[in-house]
Protein backbone atom coordinates (compact mmCIF):
# COMPACT_ATOMS: atom_id res chain seq x y z
CA UNK A 1 0.00 0.00 0.00
CA UNK A 2 1.74 3.43 -0.95
CA UNK A 3 1.83 5.40 1.82
CA UNK A 4 2.21 8.70 -0.58
CA UNK A 5 -1.47 8.09 -1.64
CA UNK A 6 -4.63 9.80 0.14
CA UNK A 7 -6.78 7.03 1.50
CA UNK A 8 -10.59 8.33 1.66
CA UNK A 9 -13.66 6.70 2.95
CA UNK A 10 -17.24 8.17 1.54
CA UNK A 11 -20.40 6.60 3.28
CA UNK A 12 -23.74 7.10 1.13
CA UNK A 13 -22.33 6.87 -2.64
CA UNK A 14 -25.21 4.93 -3.90
CA UNK A 15 -26.32 8.28 -5.92
CA UNK A 16 -26.15 12.13 -6.02
CA UNK A 17 -23.23 13.54 -3.45
CA UNK A 18 -21.63 10.36 -2.16
CA UNK A 19 -21.19 9.33 -6.06
CA UNK A 20 -19.94 12.27 -7.36
CA UNK A 21 -17.63 12.53 -4.26
CA UNK A 22 -16.08 9.04 -4.86
CA UNK A 23 -15.19 9.88 -8.57
CA UNK A 24 -13.94 13.54 -7.78
CA UNK A 25 -11.39 12.27 -5.29
CA UNK A 26 -10.70 9.20 -7.56
CA UNK A 27 -9.42 11.78 -10.16
CA UNK A 28 -7.53 13.68 -7.94
CA UNK A 29 -5.28 10.38 -7.69
CA UNK A 30 -6.90 8.61 -4.44
CA UNK A 31 -7.76 5.50 -3.46
CA UNK A 32 -11.22 5.44 -2.54
CA UNK A 33 -13.24 3.58 -0.98
CA UNK A 34 -17.22 3.99 -1.49
CA UNK A 35 -19.93 2.19 0.91
CA UNK A 36 -23.18 1.80 0.50
CA UNK A 37 -26.22 -0.99 1.99
CA UNK A 38 -26.56 -2.27 -1.47
CA UNK A 39 -22.71 -2.93 -2.73
CA UNK A 40 -24.09 -3.72 -6.33
CA UNK A 41 -25.50 0.02 -6.95
CA UNK A 42 -21.93 0.87 -6.90
CA UNK A 43 -20.67 -1.59 -9.74
CA UNK A 44 -20.40 0.98 -12.10
CA UNK A 45 -18.04 3.19 -9.32
CA UNK A 46 -16.05 -0.44 -8.84
CA UNK A 47 -15.12 -0.22 -12.96
CA UNK A 48 -13.52 2.71 -12.22
CA UNK A 49 -11.19 1.89 -9.89
CA UNK A 50 -13.16 2.60 -7.15
CA UNK A 51 -13.48 -0.16 -4.30
CA UNK A 52 -17.03 -0.78 -2.75
CA UNK A 53 -17.89 -1.69 0.44
CA UNK A 54 -21.07 -2.90 2.42
CA UNK A 55 -22.06 -0.21 5.30
CA UNK A 56 -25.67 0.50 6.54
CA UNK A 57 -24.50 3.54 8.91
CA UNK A 58 -27.84 2.59 11.22
CA UNK A 59 -26.75 -1.01 12.05
CA UNK A 60 -24.52 -1.69 14.54
CA UNK A 61 -23.13 -4.80 13.31
CA UNK A 62 -22.21 -3.50 9.73
CA UNK A 63 -19.96 -0.94 11.94
CA UNK A 64 -18.03 -3.11 13.52
CA UNK A 65 -17.58 -4.86 9.58
CA UNK A 66 -16.00 -2.08 8.80
CA UNK A 67 -14.01 -1.29 11.72
CA UNK A 68 -12.86 -4.93 11.23
CA UNK A 69 -12.22 -5.02 7.92
CA UNK A 70 -10.36 -1.59 7.73
CA UNK A 71 -8.18 -3.34 10.47
CA UNK A 72 -7.64 -6.93 9.04
CA UNK A 73 -6.36 -4.94 5.23
CA UNK A 74 -4.09 -2.29 7.54
CA UNK A 75 -6.13 0.39 5.36
CA UNK A 76 -4.92 3.79 6.36
CA UNK A 77 -7.93 6.02 6.55
CA UNK A 78 -6.62 9.86 5.93
CA UNK A 79 -10.08 10.98 4.78
CA UNK A 80 -13.68 10.21 5.92
CA UNK A 81 -16.09 11.50 4.40
CA UNK A 82 -19.66 10.93 6.80
CA UNK A 83 -21.94 12.00 3.48
CA UNK A 84 -25.02 9.33 4.21
CA UNK A 85 -28.22 10.75 5.13
CA UNK A 86 -31.71 11.20 4.02
CA UNK A 87 -34.56 13.86 4.82
CA UNK A 88 -37.65 13.02 6.09
CA UNK A 89 -40.40 15.57 5.70
CA UNK A 90 -43.89 16.27 6.85
CA UNK A 91 -45.46 18.17 9.99
CA UNK A 92 -44.19 16.96 13.01
CA UNK A 93 -47.06 16.34 14.59
CA UNK A 94 -48.15 13.29 12.02
CA UNK A 95 -44.53 11.97 11.61
CA UNK A 96 -44.42 8.22 13.25
CA UNK A 97 -42.30 8.08 16.22
CA UNK A 98 -40.31 5.44 14.45
CA UNK A 99 -39.54 7.65 11.35
CA UNK A 100 -38.08 10.06 13.77
CA UNK A 101 -36.02 8.02 15.05
CA UNK A 102 -34.87 6.38 11.66
CA UNK A 103 -34.00 9.90 10.85
CA UNK A 104 -31.77 10.39 13.65
CA UNK A 105 -30.01 6.56 13.43
CA UNK A 106 -29.22 7.64 9.40
CA UNK A 107 -28.08 11.43 10.01
CA UNK A 108 -26.71 11.51 13.55
CA UNK A 109 -26.15 8.24 15.42
CA UNK A 110 -24.62 6.59 12.20
CA UNK A 111 -22.10 9.52 11.47
CA UNK A 112 -20.98 9.53 15.51
CA UNK A 113 -20.64 5.43 14.91
CA UNK A 114 -18.96 5.54 11.41
CA UNK A 115 -16.58 8.00 13.05
CA UNK A 116 -15.48 5.95 15.85
CA UNK A 117 -14.75 3.23 13.63
CA UNK A 118 -11.70 5.25 12.35
CA UNK A 119 -10.56 7.39 14.85
CA UNK A 120 -8.54 4.86 16.10
CA UNK A 121 -6.77 4.32 12.80
CA UNK A 122 -6.43 8.63 12.59
CA UNK A 123 -5.27 9.39 16.60
CA UNK A 124 -2.82 6.27 16.47
CA UNK A 125 -1.21 8.18 13.12
CA UNK A 126 -1.94 11.63 14.39
CA UNK A 127 -3.23 13.00 11.38
CA UNK A 128 -6.76 12.62 9.43
CA UNK A 129 -9.77 14.58 8.64
CA UNK A 130 -13.50 13.78 9.30
CA UNK A 131 -15.58 15.65 6.81
CA UNK A 132 -19.39 16.31 8.51
CA UNK A 133 -22.09 17.02 5.82
CA UNK A 134 -24.52 19.01 7.56
CA UNK A 135 -27.35 21.10 5.70
CA UNK A 136 -28.14 24.99 5.54
CA UNK A 137 -31.30 23.31 6.89
CA UNK A 138 -30.43 23.24 10.10
CA UNK A 139 -28.97 26.59 10.24
CA UNK A 140 -32.09 27.97 9.18
CA UNK A 141 -35.07 25.60 10.07
CA UNK A 142 -38.26 25.37 7.94
CA UNK A 143 -41.88 23.95 8.62
CA UNK A 144 -42.44 20.26 7.19
CA UNK A 145 -38.81 19.59 7.99
CA UNK A 146 -38.46 19.64 11.02
CA UNK A 147 -37.39 15.77 11.82
CA UNK A 148 -34.35 16.96 9.35
CA UNK A 149 -33.85 20.38 9.99
CA UNK A 150 -33.22 19.21 13.45
CA UNK A 151 -31.00 16.08 12.39
CA UNK A 152 -28.56 18.78 10.76
CA UNK A 153 -28.50 20.79 13.44
CA UNK A 154 -27.25 18.15 15.25
CA UNK A 155 -24.61 17.08 12.94
CA UNK A 156 -23.13 20.94 13.22
CA UNK A 157 -23.10 20.99 16.61
CA UNK A 158 -21.49 17.28 17.19
CA UNK A 159 -19.05 18.27 14.62
CA UNK A 160 -17.74 21.36 16.41
CA UNK A 161 -17.43 19.18 19.43
CA UNK A 162 -15.59 16.74 17.82
CA UNK A 163 -13.31 19.47 16.07
CA UNK A 164 -12.16 20.51 19.87
CA UNK A 165 -11.77 16.81 20.98
CA UNK A 166 -9.63 15.73 18.26
CA UNK A 167 -7.43 18.38 17.58
CA UNK A 168 -4.87 17.28 20.03
CA UNK A 169 -4.46 13.78 18.12
CA UNK A 170 -3.45 15.73 14.58
CA UNK A 171 -7.11 15.17 13.51
CA UNK A 172 -9.07 17.58 11.66
CA UNK A 173 -13.14 17.94 11.65
CA UNK A 174 -14.70 19.82 8.89
CA UNK A 175 -18.19 20.30 8.70
CA UNK A 176 -19.96 21.23 5.37
CA UNK A 177 -23.17 22.94 4.88
CA UNK A 178 -24.55 22.26 1.94
CA UNK A 179 -27.03 24.66 0.27
CA UNK A 180 -29.19 23.32 -3.36
CA UNK A 181 -27.63 20.42 -4.32
CA UNK A 182 -28.81 18.08 -7.76
CA UNK A 183 -29.41 14.85 -6.56
CA UNK A 184 -32.27 12.36 -5.20
CA UNK A 185 -33.07 13.83 -2.10
CA UNK A 186 -36.60 15.50 -3.24
CA UNK A 187 -37.84 12.18 -4.81
CA UNK A 188 -36.85 10.36 -2.12
CA UNK A 189 -38.49 12.75 0.73
CA UNK A 190 -40.97 13.05 -1.83
CA UNK A 191 -41.91 9.72 -1.66
CA UNK A 192 -41.75 9.29 2.53
CA UNK A 193 -44.63 12.77 1.86
CA UNK A 194 -46.71 10.97 -0.30
CA UNK A 195 -46.50 7.61 1.91
CA UNK A 196 -48.07 9.24 5.24
CA UNK A 197 -50.25 11.55 3.23
CA UNK A 198 -54.11 11.09 3.91
CA UNK A 199 -57.13 13.11 3.63
CA UNK A 200 -58.09 13.47 6.92
CA UNK A 201 -54.75 15.20 8.07
CA UNK A 202 -55.39 19.41 9.25
CA UNK A 203 -52.75 20.16 6.97
CA UNK A 204 -54.47 18.32 3.99
CA UNK A 205 -55.54 21.41 2.40
CA UNK A 206 -51.67 22.91 2.07
CA UNK A 207 -50.70 19.55 0.65
CA UNK A 208 -48.79 20.70 -2.38
CA UNK A 209 -46.91 23.24 0.03
CA UNK A 210 -45.39 20.22 1.59
CA UNK A 211 -44.70 18.26 -1.44
CA UNK A 212 -43.07 21.58 -2.44
CA UNK A 213 -40.99 21.66 0.90
CA UNK A 214 -39.62 18.09 0.14
CA UNK A 215 -38.52 18.99 -3.34
CA UNK A 216 -37.02 22.46 -2.34
CA UNK A 217 -33.48 21.33 -2.39
CA UNK A 218 -34.25 20.94 -5.88
CA UNK A 219 -34.54 24.36 -6.70
CA UNK A 220 -31.82 26.56 -8.50
CA UNK A 221 -29.50 23.49 -7.56
CA UNK A 222 -25.94 23.56 -8.04
CA UNK A 223 -24.66 20.15 -9.21
CA UNK A 224 -23.42 17.27 -7.44
CA UNK A 225 -20.16 17.51 -9.83
CA UNK A 226 -19.86 21.48 -8.88
CA UNK A 227 -19.99 20.56 -5.24
CA UNK A 228 -17.53 17.66 -5.13
CA UNK A 229 -15.06 19.32 -7.18
CA UNK A 230 -15.06 22.41 -4.70
CA UNK A 231 -15.54 19.93 -1.42
CA UNK A 232 -12.57 17.68 -3.03
CA UNK A 233 -10.46 20.92 -3.49
CA UNK A 234 -11.07 22.10 -0.02
CA UNK A 235 -10.39 18.88 1.78
CA UNK A 236 -7.15 18.24 -0.17
CA UNK A 237 -5.97 21.45 0.00
CA UNK A 238 -3.17 22.44 2.85
CA UNK A 239 -5.11 24.62 4.83
CA UNK A 240 -8.71 23.14 5.54
CA UNK A 241 -11.72 25.37 6.52
CA UNK A 242 -13.37 24.07 9.47
CA UNK A 243 -16.63 24.76 7.74
CA UNK A 244 -17.88 25.15 4.72
CA UNK A 245 -20.80 25.95 2.72
CA UNK A 246 -21.27 25.05 -0.93
CA UNK A 247 -24.26 25.43 -3.45
CA UNK A 248 -27.07 27.77 -4.10
CA UNK A 249 -28.74 29.15 -0.88
CA UNK A 250 -25.96 28.01 1.46
CA UNK A 251 -24.68 31.62 2.21
CA UNK A 252 -28.20 33.43 1.96
CA UNK A 253 -30.33 31.32 3.70
CA UNK A 254 -27.95 31.24 7.16
CA UNK A 255 -27.80 35.25 6.46
CA UNK A 256 -31.32 35.13 6.64
CA UNK A 257 -31.77 34.00 9.93
CA UNK A 258 -29.36 35.90 11.26
CA UNK A 259 -30.37 38.91 10.40
CA UNK A 260 -34.29 39.42 9.83
CA UNK A 261 -35.97 39.41 12.66
CA UNK A 262 -37.62 36.04 14.31
CA UNK A 263 -41.20 37.24 13.87
CA UNK A 264 -40.73 38.82 10.64
CA UNK A 265 -39.18 35.31 9.01
CA UNK A 266 -41.72 33.37 10.82
CA UNK A 267 -44.42 35.53 9.12
CA UNK A 268 -42.29 35.24 5.39
CA UNK A 269 -41.81 31.15 5.99
CA UNK A 270 -45.95 30.85 7.18
CA UNK A 271 -46.12 32.77 3.71
CA UNK A 272 -43.98 30.25 1.75
CA UNK A 273 -45.03 27.22 2.90
CA UNK A 274 -48.73 27.79 3.04
CA UNK A 275 -49.45 27.12 6.55
CA UNK A 276 -51.42 31.18 6.42
CA UNK A 277 -53.71 29.72 4.36
CA UNK A 278 -54.74 27.12 7.13
CA UNK A 279 -55.45 30.44 8.85
CA UNK A 280 -58.51 31.67 6.38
Amino acid sequence: MNPSVTHVLITGCSTGIGRALALAFRERGCTVYATARRPEQLDALAAQGIRPLRLDVTDPASIDALRAGLAAENIPVDILVNNAGYGAMGPLSELPEDELRRQFDTNVIGLIGVSNAVIPIMRQRRSGCIVNIGSVSGVLVTPFAGAYCASKAAVHALSDAMRLELAPFGIEVMTVQPGAIRSDFGATASRGVEDRGHDASPYAPIADAIAARANASQQHSTSAEAFADRLCRAVLADRRPAQLRIGSGSTLLPALRRWIPRSLLDRLLSKRFGLDRLRR
